[in-house]
């Protein structure tokens, strides 16, 4: 049994802001705004990736 009340749920890094996520369900969903602050694809296909209409996947969307 886990005696830490604390580690039920998701992890949030102290570095991320509000705008950064939100969660869906059980998910943590970075923001376009977190991933143009990243400043490259990940290559994992994110919903909300600013780079993915970039034929090299590292240009941003206009």
């Amino acid at each position: 049994m886990d005696e830490n009340p604390q580690s039920a749920g998701p992890k949030i890094p102290p570095s991320l802001e509000s705008e950064d996520y939100y969660f869906e369900g059980p998910n943590l969903v970075f923001t376009a705004a977190y991933l143009l602050k990243r400043g490259t694809c990940c290559g994992s296909g994110c919903r909300h990736c600013p780079y993915r209409d970039s034929e090299s996947n590292r240009n941003p969307r206009a």
